[in-house]
């Protein structure tokens, strides 16, 4: 198989997922996800095998690929990583601010703000997810980055399932209060405010979700 067409028949699997195209609890054979993607089959068998190891869908026989659900106990368990991991990068970041990103963050952070004044949830929750994505990636650590990856997607669909009934204000509040922290190097501080910050969403998500 082409190693092109496996990667590809990957990233359009994966964010049909990640955006429910395909919806949480959903099932599909692998020839009906080859031909809604457009893309033959043996790729899509490819894909389906790699985002099942990561947790996205289940193969179960006789019935095809079923779109693992959103379950409370995985977000919980993935908002503790999260703290644990986006703590250690603001810390680090705070500790040597990277003036390019605090610039980017801030940006990010007034998006959000402008999208939730539109009521475009969608591009609030995309400029959320950018946020924190830089944040890991601005800190100096890739293996911080890496190890946070697949948390940042398994969060992605719960903040996209329970956008609709979230307040969502507080989370600009959060992030200017978390830059303002790095810009001044106070490391604890933007540890602290991460947590805080992580773990209220997550509280919120929980309390949406079945």
């Amino acid at each position: 198989m082409n190693a092109s067409l496996g990667a590809a028949a990957y990233a359009a699997l994966k964010q049909a997922v990640l955006d429910a195209s395909l919806a949480p609890g959903s099932t599909a054979s692998e020839p009906e996800i080859a031909a809604r993607l457009g893309m033959s089959r043996t790729p899509v068998h490819e894909a389906v095998l790699r985002l099942q190891a990561e947790g996205f869908l289940r193969v179960i026989p006789k019935r095809g690929v079923l779109v693992v659900p959103v379950a409370r106990g995985d977000v919980a368990d993935v908002y503790e990583v999260l703290i644990a991991l986006e703590g250690a990068a603001a810390a680090r970041l705070a500790r040597a601010p990277a003036r390019a990103a605090l610039a980017e963050l801030r940006a990010l952070t007034a998006e959000m703000e402008q999208a939730l004044s539109e009521g475009r949830r969608r591009a609030w929750a995309e400029a959320d997810d950018a946020f924190h994505r830089l944040l890991l990636s601005a800190c100096g650590n890739a293996r911080l980055e890496a190890g946070a990856a697949n948390a940042l997607d398994l969060a992605g669909r719960a903040r996209l399932l329970t956008l609709g009934g979230r307040p969502l204000a507080a989370s600009a509040a959060e992030h200017w209060a978390l830059i303002e922290a790095l810009d001044a190097g106070d490391a604890n501080t933007a540890r602290m405010t991460i947590a805080e910050h992580r773990g209220r969403a997550a509280r919120e998500m929980l309390a949406l979700l079945p």
